[in-house]
């Protein structure tokens, strides 16, 4: 009898609600999916259905709205702020973890203030300055645009990484013959690597997904999918078959990403929290 109880209790209390939170999160992404799979001429008279599913909404995504070159576009200027997040937040943290100079303090408080600030009040200036340099409608103008959002959080969380490693084993690697630069290249990066792959997954998940700086710094030669995506919205037409189709693929790549460095990142992203 008590079993049963207690049974019910953890049904109701715990495995009940998870359904429900697990169906409202899933739903829509699923309503999405059933969706894109329906014939354009069936959506507005039958509804979504399994019936009859296709895959011509994705074929005609490919073939007529060239929505490949737009993920390729969406991937180099990811891939690119990757590189350039973790290049300068790692030596950046590096340096907040190991060195003691004026203004450390107030430069990491600078880090945090700037992610106070929402995304638009940063897209004018952005737009003038790479207007002077010549860099509008090009990849490395959204690679540095996502870059400046997405490496203060970068440092913070690798500073915190690096705090949880002990001075000791650089001092060690530098009486070996290292230099300060070969120690944090063979020791330092090795033991922080967790913490590395968390802050690449999330500088890639915020690149893949920005939509502001894509809009309003790319053009008709750089078209990232987020802005893709939204140019199936018409004045009067929403084309919902290839829109949805273009969220499902769009959401793909980050999603498998995850599911596979998933371990990593959690890792990563836990030790980093407790660290320092």
């Amino acid at each position: 009898m008590v079993s049963h109880k207690s049974k019910l209790r953890r049904f109701l209390t715990v495995e009940l609600p998870m359904v429900v939170i697990l169906l409202f999160t899933l739903g829509p992404y699923l309503w999405m999916m059933l969706t894109s799979l329906t014939q354009e001429d069936k959506l507005f008279t039958q509804g979504p259905s399994l019936i009859g599913a296709t895959f011509e909404n994705y074929i005609r995504l490919f073939e007529t709205v060239g929505f490949l070159d737009n993920m390729i576009t969406s991937f180099i200027v990811a891939a690119g702020t990757v590189v350039v997040g973790l290049t300068l937040s790692v030596t950046a943290a590096y340096s907040f973890s190991r060195f003691r100079f004026f203004g450390k303090k107030y430069l990491l408080t600078q880090f945090l203030i700037i992610n106070m600030f929402p995304i638009v009040l940063l897209i004018l200036p952005l737009f003038v300055l790479m207007r002077v340099l010549g860099l509008l409608d090009t990849h490395l103008a959204l690679i540095i645009a996502n870059s400046t959002v997405a490496i203060p959080f970068s440092v913070w969380m690798m500073t915190s990484y690096i705090n949880g490693i002990p001075k000791s084993l650089d001092e060690a690697a530098m009486t070996d013959g290292c230099s300060r630069l070969g120690a944090l290249r063979r020791v330092v990066l090795p033991l922080c690597m967790p913490g590395i792959v968390a802050t690449g997954i999330y500088i890639f998940i915020t690149a893949w997904n920005e939509y502001l700086y894509a809009l309003s710094l790319g053009g008709s030669n750089v078209r990232p999918i987020t802005v893709a995506i939204q140019t199936l919205i018409g004045e009067y037409e929403v084309q919902w078959g290839l829109l949805t189709s273009g969220g499902i693929v769009g959401a793909l790549p980050a999603t498998i990403l995850f599911l596979i460095v998933q371990k990593r990142l959690i890792s990563g992203m836990t030790q980093g929290a407790v660290k320092g």
